[in-house]
């Protein structure tokens, strides 16, 4: 039973004057957590692939949230050079926070454009890739925040530092949680790093419980006929909850003023499948430090990407 009552959305505090980018804000948690960020003042990059669908979305927000301070700009997560471009050509000085939101799930076997298994290379690498292209316009603001969309399936991921890439065999649904414990890994190695560095960047990590969107229909597992598509958005209806309550989690990451560094936000209710946000810090990958380190030398090497987190870094934008 809860002593306190449930966290809601208009506790947000105001976000004026912060500076955002939420990738994956087109649909689902994404769309959810850019919207309110910007109804609290904030400005709004919404990060996504697909310009239409992220132009529709950006309509749809304007509409939700008058005058609220919102931009479009493309990001494939995919491809290390989509990366690139989209970092270098940041233009708004200091980064606020990062919501490192978009993702895919239990897709059929694929390959990114530079070769790497799809949920591996999208979930994790792009998203290593970009935090660690940002990082200097991080370093730059007072009080930087990245946010990593983990899930509650991590716990089940038997981590192979060997076989991330599926190099032997593949299952769809073992390479999705061992990309989502490589979310959490990644974001408690990020926030030692930091610490190690004198930098005060809090990094976090995040749950967001059995939410309705469209990860299981969309994108890559569009392809995969009408009777899956009809059993798996009427799973969705049934025994999800829908997405506002799912983007709780990093929405309080976010914007909670006295969260510590290195926490994981996961839902309070049973299996972590529902409920409201809470702090957790008895997951074993949380503690695993030595795997944390050798995926982020891994992560260096395969995305060509490394963090410059000295204290000399850290020069204050407006």
């Amino acid at each position: 039973m809860r002593n306190s009552p449930p966290w809601i959305l208009p506790a947000i505090p105001d976000q004026t004057g912060r500076v955002a980018v939420v990738t994956g804000a087109n649909s689902g948690i994404g769309y959810v957590t850019a919207r309110e960020l910007a109804r609290r003042g904030a400005h709004v990059v919404l990060a996504c692939r697909d310009l239409g669908r992220g132009n529709a979305a950006l309509i749809r927000m304007r509409g939700e949230v008058p005058g609220a301070r919102l931009e479009l700009r493309r990001v494939d997560l995919g491809s290390l050079t989509s990366i690139r471009e989209f970092a270098a050509g940041w233009d708004r000085g200091r980064l606020d926070l990062l919501v490192n939101n978009a993702g895919v799930a239990m897709v059929p076997y694929a390959l990114t454009t530079d070769g790497f298994e799809s949920q591996f290379g999208v979930n994790h690498l792009g998203t290593f890739a970009l935090t660690g292209l940002l990082l200097p316009h991080l370093l730059a603001a007072p009080d930087p925040r990245v946010v990593t969309v983990s899930s509650e399936g991590q716990r089940f991921a038997r981590f192979d530092l060997g076989n991330l890439n599926a190099e032997r065999n593949y299952r769809a649904a073992f390479a999705y949680v061992q990309s989502k414990r490589a979310n959490l890994y990644f974001a408690m190695e990020l926030q030692r790093r930091a610490d190690a560095a004198g930098q005060k960047l809090r990094s976090m990590a995040v749950a967001p419980g059995l939410t309705r969107t469209n990860v299981l229909t969309g994108g890559a597992n569009s392809g995969r006929g009408r009777l899956y598509a009809t059993l798996t958005r009427l799973l969705v209806r049934v025994a999800f909850r829908p997405t506002p309550e799912g983007a709780k989690t990093s929405l309080y990451a976010a914007t909670v003023p006295d969260l510590p560094g290195g926490s994981y936000i996961v839902p309070d209710g049973l299996l972590q499948l529902r409920g409201e946000p809470t702090r957790r810090g008895r997951e074993r990958a949380i503690r695993d430090t030595a795997t944390a380190a050798g995926l982020w030398q891994l992560s260096e090497r395969l995305s060509g990407v490394t963090y410059a987190l000295s204290a000399a870094t850290a020069t204050r934008l407006p």
